[in-house]
């Protein structure tokens, strides 16, 4: 930033007094362009206005008095801040969870170093390699901080041994290296929340935030419409390429609960057994559980809908709050979310 400075250094034993006045150029720091103009009451037409033997008797003053002036800026100017490095990162996210600490938790980094300085972050449900490459080759920014949900290698505890030798591992693992990409995963942590951002992500991408019930904070309360109009809204709102679902399409949906991720059968089984549920909305099932009850209910007096979005439709949006929460910590690192997508090809 030029700092516009003018400072006046009077020229002893000449027959005029002239002043030097600092412009706007650099010199050892301070924006300097050294001009001499005459002092009031002087000839502009003499022309001598300094005679060279005077000039290099005073050249030392002049000299003097702009490096006291630069070194009077320097010492003003504030230090330049510390870099933000990844674990700066993962503490203010923790700070800011405020959770009880979880042992043995997954949320560990899984490649990179902590001390590494952060150019740009992208948050994501899971760091694919396909997430990778676009950290690399966006063009907007250089990231080199990937915070995942997921696990990175193929398992929930991300454990490699068993994919030491293993081709695909390696090409994953040998993009991150090149490039100097660090990967933590937040997961345990973020699910301890309370409400659960990844919860809150979902239901406010949906569109329903102001009708989340007070009392259970699973459930919300939504203008009757039929399943089948229920799904194509979850479909259209969270960018599916596909859908799943159980249950008559015309049946009237109101009461929908939510349970993004992978619940497993007997949590989801028996929120909608005690939940007063229309119909249930999840990232995921094992098929010989969830979808076959709902299916079974549909020979009784109550039947009841399921809605299997997938892993990765339920909780993306989650991640996504993240990256906005960090831009407004960080607005010097530009901060972006990536959307994993669904895995499958739907024919």
């Amino acid at each position: 930033m030029v700092t516009p400075l003018y400072a006046g250094i009077t020229l002893p034993d000449q027959p005029q007094r002239f002043t030097i006045l600092a412009g706007y150029t650099q010199l050892c720091g301070l924006s300097i362009i050294p001009s001499l103009i005459p002092h009031t009451g002087v000839n502009m037409s003499d022309k001598q206005l300094i005679q060279r033997r005077d000039f290099l008797k005073t050249a030392p003053l002049m000299v003097g008095g702009i490096a006291a002036l630069a070194q009077a800026n320097t010492a003003n100017q504030a230090p330049a801040p510390s870099p933000v490095t990844v674990q700066d990162v993962i503490d203010l996210i923790l700070d800011h969870a405020n959770v009880e600490p979880i042992q043995d938790t997954v949320d560990t980094i899984k490649v990179g170093d902590p001390d590494q300085p952060v150019r740009g972050i992208v948050t994501t449900f899971m760091a694919t390699t396909k997430v990778i490459d676009w950290a690399i080759h966006n063009r907007a920014f250089s990231a080199n901080f990937i915070i995942t949900h997921e696990p990175t290698f193929y398992s929930h505890g991300d454990e490699t041994d068993w994919l030491e030798n293993d081709n695909v591992y390696q090409h994953k693992r040998a993009l991150l290296d090149k490039h100097g990409i660090t990967v933590w995963r937040y997961h345990d942590h973020i699910h301890k929340i309370v409400p659960d951002p990844i919860f809150t992500g979902l239901v406010d991408r949906l569109g329903w935030t102001a009708m989340i019930d007070p009392d259970d904070g699973r459930t919300c309360h939504i203008p009757q419409t039929t399943l089948a109009d229920l799904v194509r809204h979850c479909k259209e709102h969270l960018r599916l390429k596909a859908i799943r679902h159980v249950g008559d399409a015309d049946m009237p949906c109101k009461t929908v609960g939510l349970l993004p991720g992978a619940w497993g059968g007997k949590p989801q089984i028996g929120f909608l057994a005690e939940g007063n549920l229309d119909v249930l909305i999840c990232g995921e099932v094992n098929e010989w559980e969830t979808n076959e009850y709902v299916r079974d209910s549909q020979h009784t007096n109550r039947p009841l809908g399921l809605i299997v979005t997938g892993h990765q439709g339920s909780e993306e949006d989650g991640m996504r709050t993240l990256a906005t929460w960090l831009n407004e910590q960080y607005p010097h690192i530009p901060t972006r979310h990536r959307f994993a997508d669904d895995p499958f090809t739907h024919l």
